[in-house]
């Protein structure tokens, strides 16, 4: 395509504005399959890989101050960058 002349412009915003239509037809669709979804009760995103109970066994672990950081990561088996949301949630 030869962007140099008039026609290869024309036809470069063509282009241009059909991809621009396409990814708002997509991102629409993707809202009202949100939408549709969260009517049904259901929520996106990873699950939790603990229990309620178990967030609040591992900052009440954390709270103690008896246990590293480590030792609780392990001990709940998760990262220490989930033990640090959790404990930031707890806030």
């Amino acid at each position: 395509m030869d962007t140099s002349s008039s026609s290869g412009k024309l036809i470069f915003h063509i282009f241009g504005a059909l991809a621009e239509f396409e990814r708002n037809l997509i991102r629409e669709r993707t809202q009202a399959g949100l939408k549709a979804a969260r009517a049904k009760g259901r929520t996106g995103g990873r699950p939790k890989s603990l229990s309620n109970d178990k967030q609040a066994l591992a900052v009440k672990l954390y709270d103690e101050k008896k246990h590293t950081i480590k030792q609780i990561c392990t001990l709940m088996g998760i990262s220490k960058p989930t033990l640090y949301a959790y404990l930031k949630q707890e806030k």
